[in-house]
């Protein structure tokens, strides 16, 4: 997709007018081709008009009471948690542009903010219209906004002024980004919103770097027998951007991960399945190999994947005592030879015959000692 003109701040603003008297306000041809607006900003913009929204009306930010407060809060306990020490680096990432940060749920309800600038002028009435836990930001409420087109499209956005639907809301200028649980589904999102303030886009690339180091701090408060920290032969350890982190119960079922994870094993780990994803469905290793390595401390192992990559990974115990971790058993031995026969292969490129040509078997026993691991890991399901 060729990327969008830059435009100076006097032709955004008239591109922004231009396109809502087109595709709000029904003058001129009505057509998307003819804007310079981001077509997700035209698919919202449409749902607010086929609700019967009108552009003019009033936006009320509903008073929130204070149990609708406390059980917002206690529901999303989780992942305020999570997400407090990264809103306090953004916060001063952020602390002379007066934009602050604001936190929701899956549903556009707010369930924590940052510092708001000082003041008590307009610019501050209306941002606390919005700063507040428990108040509905979805676009049934305040039509388009980045909280409600990130939650919709799931994926980082920005709105400057004129792009949300309603006149109330066009003071506000905001990049949101969706967050993603360790189960893969969206749970919330974080946006920076500033009031009649100067347009910076830049944010958008803040928020979604700030929403993943949020979906990491998820993975790392979840509780598991073994976590797996992943990353590219060469690549540096601990960046927070890509390294993939990958929660592992005792039986070897992935129980959470994160986003850089998912896209490095090619999975979306929809873990809440009956039919979970295995370990051994992922790495040509044994299972014990990972735990026993977590165990002495290894600092990382390469380890095979089934498609014939390699990766680096990284073993540490999870938050469980050791009395109910994982075997603290040495591998058994067939478990060690199935690893040697899955490495053979894997160097072979999947040729069964090389491999079996390297060992000094037959390729019927290359099979059926490959197949009598995948049964093994299979029962363990």
């Amino acid at each position: 997709m060729p990327a969008s003109p830059v435009l100076h701040p006097p032709e955004r603003s008239l591109a922004i007018a231009q396109a809502r008297r087109e595709l709000i306000h029904g003058e001129g041809s009505r057509s998307r081709g003819n804007v310079r607006i981001e077509p997700w900003i035209a698919r919202s913009w449409e749902r607010c008009i086929e609700a019967g929204r009108q552009p003019q009306q009033r936006v009320d930010f509903e008073p929130v009471g204070r149990s609708a407060v406390r059980n917002v809060a206690e529901r999303n306990r989780a992942l305020v948690v999570a997400a407090r020490p990264v809103i306090e680096r953004l916060s001063r990432a952020i602390a002379d542009t007066r934009y602050f940060a604001v936190l929701t749920d899956a549903a556009g309800i707010v369930v924590d903010v940052g510092p708001l600038p000082d003041g008590t002028d307009a610019a501050s009435r209306h941002a606390r219209n919005i700063a507040r836990v428990g108040v509905d930001l979805s676009e049934r409420a305040i039509g388009t906004s980045a909280i409600s087109t990130a939650l919709t499209e799931q994926e980082s956005v920005w709105l400057h002024r004129g792009e949300h639907f309603f006149e109330d809301t066009s003071v506000y200028s905001c990049a949101g980004a969706p967050l993603f649980g360790p189960q893969g589904d969206c749970i919330g999102m974080l946006d920076l919103t500033g009031v009649q303030v100067v347009e910076r886009p830049e944010l958008r690339h803040l928020a979604t770097l700030s929403a993943r180091s949020i979906e990491n701090m998820l993975v790392l408060n979840t509780r598991c027998e073994l976590r797996l920290h992943l990353s590219w032969p060469g690549s540096p350890p601990g960046n927070d951007v890509t390294e993939g982190l990958l929660c592992v119960d005792a039986c070897g079922k992935v129980t959470g991960a994160n986003a850089a994870a998912r896209q490095m094993l090619h999975q979306p780990l929809a873990t809440r399945s009956p039919h979970a994803l295995h370990c051994n469905d992922l790495f040509a290793l044994p299972l014990s190999m990972l735990f026993d390595a977590a165990r002495r401390g290894d600092a990382v192992l390469e380890v095979p994947l089934w498609s014939g990559l390699r990766i680096e990974v990284r073993p540490r115990r999870g938050g469980k005592s050791p009395a109910s971790a994982a075997p603290e058993a040495r591998p058994l031995l067939r478990d060690v030879e199935t690893a040697l026969i899955r490495k053979a292969v894997t160097d072979a490129r999947g040729n069964v015959a090389e491999a079996a040509r390297t060992l000094g078997i037959s390729r019927a026993t290359v099979y059926r000692k490959l197949w009598r691991g995948r049964a093994a890991s299979g029962s363990a399901d």
